[in-house]
């Protein structure tokens, strides 16, 4: 293998990133329907709560109190310290600006079947996988912060009927994606010392960008009713 493997790994983020999938660029080009774009804001929160918990299962495999203590940010960036924070009451809201009461998001009942399989497969391979695979796997928070930018441009000038506070996810991500990526690249930099890590490292990272577009394929090609 060419490029050293920090190059594999940015290679692998920019090249395969779920920012370069037909629904996300429809979505920055401002040619969703409303209901496509509340389909994917349903859908995607699927994915939203699952987060926490493939990072506490992630948490459950480092033997060093230290990276516990760092990785546990993670969880309370999503679910909140108190009742009404963090990224998930974040993303109710922008549902809810988007005009989907909260019922229906936390039931679930929107959720594609193709939906769930690709969460249930990326939140597996967090409790199956090696430490390493699992933080590799989450290196796509490399691409993260642009992707958040790109989105909150596009929500403003081509989705003005979503009320702005809708949008605060969007806007917190981009330091704490830029924070995540690069607490989780130099644990992977320090641990990936032989060419089979590396090559299990690149590999994990990839199989998340799969996860992430198939995610993307369920909610374009559900059909009119949203289900498929």
């Amino acid at each position: 293998m060419t490029g050293t493997l920090e190059d594999r790994l940015r290679a692998v983020s920019r090249d395969r990133y779920h920012d370069r999938h037909p629904f996300n660029r429809r979505m920055h080009e401002g040619t969703l329907t409303p209901d496509e774009l509340r389909r994917w804001i349903a859908n995607r929160f699927h994915y939203q709560r699952n987060i926490p918990v493939k990072d506490a299962l992630i948490t459950a495999k480092f033997d060093h109190p230290a990276l516990r203590r760092s990785w546990l940010r993670r969880i309370q960036d999503h679910d909140g310290v108190r009742e009404g924070e963090g990224g998930l009451e974040k993303w109710l809201r922008l549902g809810e600006a988007a005009g989907l009461d909260r019922a229906t998001l936390t039931s679930g009942r929107e959720v594609l079947p193709g939906v769930r399989l690709a969460v249930d497969g990326y939140v597996n391979f967090c409790r199956l996988g090696s430490p390493l695979e699992a933080v590799a796997a989450s290196l796509t928070e490399l691409s993260a912060p642009d992707l958040m930018l790109t989105r909150i441009d596009a929500f403003e000038r081509h989705y003005p009927w979503i009320e702005a506070d809708g949008l605060d996810y969007f806007r917190t991500r981009v330091t704490q994606g830029a924070d995540d990526g690069q607490e989780a690249l130099g644990l992977v930099l320090a641990w990936a010392r032989s060419e089979e890590d590396q090559d299990r490292a690149v590999a994990a990272l990839a199989f998340k960008c799969d996860v992430l577009w198939a995610l993307l394929d369920a909610v374009q090609h559900a059909g009119p009713g949203g289900t498929r």
